[in-house]
């Protein structure tokens, strides 16, 4: 696996980055969640830092760094709205990194140094109207058609999809082989003739956000954009499920990174706010709720770092990505819920941030596998390594 950037250029990284969430980003959340739209300046700054190709090795023009240096870059920049993280996300993990594993030469040259550049946009278009946690039920058809390949289907939920520059779209080649055995990644550009991009839907929270669905109406494609080449056909959901195990750890340090600053909002109104006679931090059961928000914020974070050096030595953490994914969102989702409570009725005002961050946070439960999906990967591992 990538050695990442030296220290010290990681640390220059990690300290711009944590200016530029604090000193940047959160200033400009308010109006962000008004226009449902991220500034097109705020855009063109997160491309010259070079967040766009923070996971692109630095042989195609990106900053190179390992998962365990991702994983902090992303926490300290989840400090912000998770909008903004939103924007670079698909580049960072799942849109560009099944090139990054399986694509050829020819691929990772055609496409990564514009994606980490932040020029092309990747998204990874996998869910379906009929199909989200069940990804092996993919009915999107790639039929052969001499030496190419025509698509049909709708892929939906699919983030950044109205910027995108490049998609990598699953669909089955194989019809007489049921689940994720006939099922093949494509690169697709997207302005190949016969995509259509719905407009944005409409969301709970992450306002700026972008996912939409996306029709394919006979796309044709060569055989060479077969991600991987065609050699490996029908081996796209084993890339779908090695981008995804990244993206786990990925998830889980937008988790933390959301989850600390719910608790500085909390912990700064419970200094601030009085209720018979003194700020309501000197009540014990509000101490009670910080208290427990503290230790599952530690865990959670305890529990990213070390994923993300398994995955980085091992090339692979599978249970302890699962594990990771499942226990940071779900602490986020109670960290939320008690700084909420904590607010009191205020808390429940828009005027106030953690009534906003209570809705964006709710997603990370959902995405990328919901909970109920990493419980069974959990136990499904765990039952397989002890059966032996």
């Amino acid at each position: 696996m990538p050695a990442g950037v030296d220290s010290d250029v990681f640390e220059q990284l990690m300290a711009s980055v944590e200016r530029f969430a604090r000193e940047r980003l959160i200033p400009a959340e308010r109006r962000v969640e008004e226009e449902d739209a991220i500034p097109e300046e705020i855009v063109s700054e997160m491309k010259e830092m070079g967040l766009f190709g923070l996971s692109t090795p630095e042989e195609f023009g990106g900053i190179g760094v390992n998962v365990p240096q991702e994983a902090r870059l992303i926490e300290a920049l989840c400090y912000a709205s998770l909008t903004f993280r939103s924007l670079i996300g698909t580049n960072v993990g799942i849109g560009s990194q099944g090139i990054v594993m399986d694509g050829t030469q020819a691929q990772k040259e055609q496409w990564l140094p514009g994606v980490a550049s932040g020029d092309v946009i990747a998204s990874f278009a996998l869910t379906e109207p009929d199909n989200g946690s069940d990804a092996g039920g993919i009915r999107t058809s790639a039929r052969r058609d001499g030496s190419d390949f025509v698509i049909n289907g709708t892929k939906r939920y699919i983030t950044n999809a109205v910027r995108a520059g490049v998609f990598t779209v699953f669909a089955r080649t194989d019809p007489e082989k049921p689940g994720a055995d006939g099922v093949s990644a494509f690169i697709v550009p997207a302005n190949t003739p016969g995509i259509t991009v719905a407009k944005p839907d409409r969301k709970l929270g992450q306002r700026g956000t972008k996912t939409s669905d996306v029709i394919f109406d006979n796309v044709r494609l060569p055989e060479s954009a077969i991600l991987g080449g065609p050699e490996r056909l029908n081996q796209g959901f084993r890339t779908a499920m090695k981008v995804l195990d990244r993206g786990r750890i990925h998830v889980g340090a937008m988790a933390v990174g959301q989850s600390q600053r719910m608790l500085d909002i909390a912990t700064d109104y419970a200094l601030q706010r009085k209720q018979f006679g003194k700020p309501i931090g000197e009540h014990q059961l509000v101490q009670g709720m910080l208290a427990d928000c503290q230790a599952e914020l530690h865990a959670a974070r305890a529990l990213v770092r070390a994923t993300a050096e398994t995955f980085n030595r091992e090339g692979k953490a599978i249970l302890e990505a699962s594990c990771t994914k499942y226990f940071c969102t779900e602490a986020a989702g109670r960290i939320a819920d008690r700084a909420l409570q904590i607010h009191g009725g205020a808390g429940y005002m828009a005027e106030y941030d953690i009534e906003r961050l209570y809705r964006d946070i709710r997603l990370l439960r959902i995405y990328e596998g919901t909970s109920q999906i990493q419980q069974l990967v959990i136990a499904r591992r765990t039952l397989a390594e002890r059966a032996g």
